[in-house]
């Protein structure tokens, strides 16, 4: 019996450091890419910053463009970013709840909502709810290109400016640090005028040929630029989340090892215990 018992505690300590091995390794992928991910989202927000004062400025001289104009209901444009891969933690759950959550607010508001996937997660959670995106997109979360955010927001603008749709809002995973990462919806378009005193004050732009004209080519790169953030945001994001998770489970490894190997000391004193009795024993009765 301890026999058979040592067997199977041995066996299951061979199965966890097995495990220990891949979590360790995936701890060591996901923390050598996070630090490339961080340069190339630094990059990405000074452009964006840019472009964000140079929309306001505009706005503050009046010259953005007013929304198209709609009769009957609202349709809105959820853009979901998600990762195609498991394994990190809580990172596609949040975001998920989030995108639910909007989604309910918009219908129960009167809207129409259509959602466009990125990331297999997304298009997986949808499609098991019977909710048929409108359009979808793998293989770009894991090291996002500009080409990307081009094929994802060059249909919505397209779609906007035609008056197919109304309202379109990014849902990811904004990066604050590698232990802080915060799920958030940002409204891409339409663009909310800002006409505070605080935002009349800043800026020293000059619009040549004319504000109209700059406006026409910035607002694609703006929403181009904005989208590409986002998803270098979710990028950096689930790789840190993914790091945490297999250190975690790591960790969860290392002390499941120390209790199993315990639990085998004790099967194998038992089945020692049991030799020298049975020894005893068999002594005894060959001296009688």
């Amino acid at each position: 019996m301890a026999s058979a018992e040592l067997r199977k505690i041995n066996r299951r300590i061979k199965s966890v450091k097995s495990t220990k091995k891949i979590t360790r390794a995936m701890e060591l992928i996901a923390s050598s890419r996070i630090v490339k991910a961080q340069q190339r989202l630094n990059t990405s927000k000074n452009y964006s910053r840019i472009l964000g004062e140079i929309i306001r400025e505009l706005a503050n001289s009046g010259s953005l463009p007013k929304p198209p104009e709609y009769s009957g209901k609202k349709n809105v444009t959820l853009v979901v970013i998600t990762s195609d891969r498991g394994l990190a933690g809580a990172y596609n759950s949040n975001i998920l709840k989030i995108a639910e959550s909007r989604r309910n607010e918009y219908l129960a508001d009167g809207a129409e909502v259509q959602v466009v996937t990125v990331g297999k997660k997304a298009d997986g959670y949808f499609n098991y709810r019977s909710i048929n995106p409108k359009s979808s997109f793998e293989g770009v979360t894991d090291e996002p290109k500009f080409e990307n955010a081009l094929s994802i927001m060059n249909p919505l603008v397209e779609e906007y400016n035609t008056g197919k749709t109304h309202h379109i809002e990014i849902i990811y995973t904004e990066y604050k640090s590698a232990i802080t990462q915060r799920a958030v919806f940002e409204q891409l378009l339409p663009f909310e005028n800002l006409n505070t005193e605080e935002e009349k004050t800043k800026g020293n732009y000059t619009f040549e040929p004319s504000a109209a004209e700059v406006l026409n080519e910035i607002i694609p790169n703006y929403t181009n630029a904005a989208i590409f953030t986002a998803l270098l945001n979710s990028s950096t994001s689930e790789h840190a989340s993914r790091m945490r998770a297999m250190k975690a489970a790591t960790d969860n490894a290392e002390d499941l090892i120390k209790i199993l190997s315990r639990q085998s000391n004790q099967a194998r004193q038992a089945e020692i215990t049991t030799e020298i009795s049975e020894i005893v024993g068999g002594a005894e009765a060959l001296a009688g």
